[in-house]
């Protein structure tokens, strides 16, 4: 298991490969997916709009 230090030195590594702006993007398609998921899982019958990806 990695401790604090391999840690920090995997998030400078991501930081430094995808950018601050990118992973910023991640996050919010990430959080928006898992939000999409769970009113899925509450509402199964319900039809989910999907919505036009920003390009």
């Amino acid at each position: 298991m990695p401790g604090i230090k391999e840690w920090l030195l995997i998030l400078l590594v991501v930081l430094i490969v995808f950018g601050a702006g990118k992973l910023r993007n991640i996050g919010g398609d990430l959080g928006a997916a898992v939000k999409s998921f769970k009113e899925g899982m509450r509402n199964p019958k319900k039809k989910v709009i999907k919505k036009k990806a920003k390009k």
